[in-house]
C-alpha cells in the first residue's frame, strides 16, 4: 500500500505493514538466524546485492525491514536502519561519518553518553569534536573548523529542553559542505521531522517514546538520501548491533498507539508545567509549551506539540530536588523516558553523571536540575502525587 498521502495516524497502522502467505494482519516475527537460499545462484546473487532476498538477520530480517520501513515512511526518510539500542544507533553514526582528523560540533546539553563517548573513546582514534549551546546559530558557525565534517544536533536538549533552530542548522550545513544529525528522541516524528528542513540524517533512541512501553531497548536511523544511507546501513552491519526480530515487532506494536499517546502526555505536561510554574517552591521551569522558554516562539515553529518533557530546579536547589525524587509515590524514580508511565530523575547524578562537572554546568545541567517524564495517568493525579513532595521540602 502507498501510505504517503495518508494522515499520520493511518500511516502508523499501515506503514510498513506487508502481508505474508498466510495473510497475517500483523508482522509477523521472523525469530530466525539465517535464510534458506533458492540455489548457489540466489545466495551469490543476494550477497552481491543484485537480489533483496534474506540472508541474515544481522544484516536484514522482514520483521526488522518492516520497522525500517515504517520509520521512513513517519520521517519522510528513504529507508532507515534498526539498531540494537540508541547508543548503538550513536555509533554507527560516529563510525560511518566520521573518522581520523575529523571534527563535529554538538549541542552542548546533548545526550550524556552521546557526548561521553565521544570524548572520552573516538578522541583516542584522532576524531575531534566540539560542544556549544546551539540555541545561538552564530556558536554554530564560531566552532566550525576546516576539518568539521558533521553537524549532531539534539532538540529539545536533554536534560535542558533548550530549542535549536532546524532551519539556520541545514543553512550553515550547506555554505559548508556539512552533513547534518538531529538525535529526535524527545519529539518523534509526530512532533517534528528534521529531514522535512534538511537535514541528512534523523535518530531515536525507540526505546522511548516510539516503543512507549518501557519494556525493551533500541535505536533507529533514518537516512534522507541513499547516498547517506549506504555507508550508515554497512557501518550497522559492520559492528553488528542490529535489532532482534522480537524487539522490532514489540516496537511496532507499540509505535500503533504513538499519536494517541504523545496526545495525553503533552496535554498532561503542559498542566503539570503550569502548575510547577506557578509554586512558591519552584525556582523555575523549562517547557516549551510555555511562554516563558526562551525558544517558545521556535518550538511554536518547528514543532507540532510540545512533548512530555520538562526540566525544573527547586529553590532549595539539590537537596530540595532530592526530597521531592525520594517523596513522589505515583512518579516512578528511574531513567529513561516516553514511557506511559511518569518518571522522575536526577541528570547530574543519573543520566549526565560521567560528563566533566564543569562541562556539565557550562552545558545548563545545574546540579539541582529535575527531569520529569510525564506519562499519560490522570493529571490530577500526578500534580497532587508533585503537590504532596514538595509540601515535604
Amino acid at each position: 500500500m502507498d501510505t504517503k498521502n495518508l494522515g499520520f495516524d493511518s500511516r502508523l497502522i499501515h506503514a510498513g505493514v506487508f502481508e505474508d502467505q498466510f495473510g497475517s494482519a500483523t508482522v509477523p516475527i521472523y525469530q530466525t538466524s539465517t535464510f534458506k537460499f533458492k540455489s548457489a545462484d540466489h545466495g551469490a546473487a543476494c550477497f552481491a546485492g543484485e537480489d533483496d532476498g534474506y540472508i541474515y538477520t544481522r544484516i536484514n530480517n522482514p520483521t526488522i525491514g518492516a520497522l525500517e520501513d515504517l520509520m521512513a515512511d513517519l520521517e519522510n526518510g528513504y529507508r532507515g536502519v534498526a539498531c540494537s539500542s540508541g547508543m548503538g544507533a550513536v555509533n554507527t553514526i560516529y563510525m560511518s561519518l566520521l573518522g581520523k582528523g575529523a571534527h563535529m560540533v554538538s549541542t552542548a546539553a546533548v545526550y550524556g553518553p552521546s557526548r561521553v563517548v565521544m570524548e572520552k573513546h573516538y578522541s583516542r582514534f584522532g576524531v575531534e569534536s566540539t560542544y556549544v549551546d546551539t540555541c545561538d546559530p552564530e556558536n554554530i558557525r564560531k566552532a566550525i573548523r576546516h576539518n568539521t565534517k558533521l553537524l549532531y544536533i539534539e532538540t529539545p536538549a536533554n536534560p535542558t529542553m533548550d530549542i535549536t533552530d532546524l532551519e539556520e542548522v541545514v543553512k550553515i550545513a550547506r555554505e559548508h559542505n556539512l552533513i547534518t544529525v538531529a538525535d529526535n528522541t524527545f519529539c518523534s516524528p509526530f512532533l517534528q521531522r528534521p529531514l522535512d528542513f534538511g537535514f541528512d540524517l534523523v535518530f531515536h533512541s525507540i526505546t522511548k517514546f516510539l516503543n512507549g512501553h518501557a519494556d525493551i531497548v533500541g535505536g533507529i536511523i533514518v537516512a534522507k538520501e541513499k547516498k547517506i544511507y549506504d555507508p550508515v546501513r554497512a557501518m550497522m552491519i559492520t559492528l553488528g548491533c542490529n535489532m532482534d526480530p522480537h524487539q522490532a515487532y514489540m516496537v511496532i506494536r507499540g509505535m500503533k498507539t504513538l499519536s494517541l499517546r504523545m496526545e495525553r502526555s503533552q496535554a498532561n505536561a503542559l498542566k503539570i508545567a503550569e502548575f510547577l510554574e506557578k509554586h512558591p517552591k519552584v525556582k523555575w521551569v523549562k517547557y516549551p509549551g510555555l511562554k516563558s522558554h526562551p525558544q517558545f516562539e521556535l518550538a511554536m515553529k518547528q514543532m507540532s506539540g510540545f512533548g512530555g518533557m520538562i526540566s525544573f530546579e527547586l529553590k532549595g536547589g539539590i537537596e530540595a530536588g532530592k526530597t521531592l525524587m525520594n517523596s513522589v509515590k505515583l512518579a516512578l524514580l528511574a531513567v529513561s523516558l516516553g514511557g506511559v508511565e511518569t518518571l522522575i530523575q536526577h541528570p547530574a547524578s543519573m543520566t549526565h553523571s560521567k560528563m566533566d562537572k564543569q562541562d556539565r554546568e557550562s552545558s545548563g545541567i545545574t546540579d539541582g536540575l529535575v527531569r520529569f517524564s510525564v506519562g499519560i495517568e490522570n493529571v490530577e493525579d500526578l500534580i497532587a502525587d508533585l503537590g504532596q513532595g514538595l509540601d515535604k521540602i
